[in-house]
């Protein structure tokens, strides 16, 4: 049985239209998530990110790879700096820190503009000692291939208050 030209070309057209198109559905990213789902989200991974800070794959995942971080003392920071001292503190004969600091966040307020989100709230560190310190931290949150990462991030102490008398 014999083809016409005008058979064969239509009959690869299909062919390949078959196998191209599974592709490209695939290829598109899922819908947005909802304005609740998306701050449900970013909340989430502010508190795995604090309940488990000394963990470098928390760190991985929560900064984007062009992270610019301001620390309440003023010093800014890169994830590449970030990552580099969380490795020094893993190797042998480092220096290990039996207590450590635990953090929570209070008063937590997600903006979301798009693929952007601002993120701000209270810090709060039960020092090892049993005091508590505070911080208003600030972070923009970048929408990337489905994942939200950190971008920029602020950090500022809040004054010690004042013992009522």
């Amino acid at each position: 049985m014999t083809f016409s030209p005008l058979a064969r070309r239509v009959a690869l057209f299909c062919v390949a239209l078959c196998l191209i198109l599974p592709l490209r559905l695939s290829a598109q990213e899922a819908p947005a998530a909802s304005p609740e789902q998306t701050r449900a989200t970013i909340i989430k991974s502010l508190n795995d990110f604090l309940s488990h800070n000394t963990d470098p794959t928390q760190h991985d995942r929560f900064w984007a790879d062009d992270l610019v971080y301001t620390t309440s003392g003023g010093k800014v920071k890169t994830k590449p700096e970030i990552m580099k001292s969380l490795a020094d503190a893993a190797k042998p004969g480092a220096p290990k820190v039996e207590a450590r600091t635990t953090y929570t966040a209070e008063d937590v307020l997600v903006r979301i503009y798009g693929d952007t989100a601002a993120l701000t709230f209270r810090l709060v560190a039960l020092n090892t000692d049993g005091s508590t310190s505070t911080y208003r931290n600030s972070g923009t949150f970048l929408r990337r291939h489905g994942t939200w990462q950190v971008i920029s991030w602020q950090s500022t102490k809040e004054p010690a208050q004042p013992i009522a008398k």
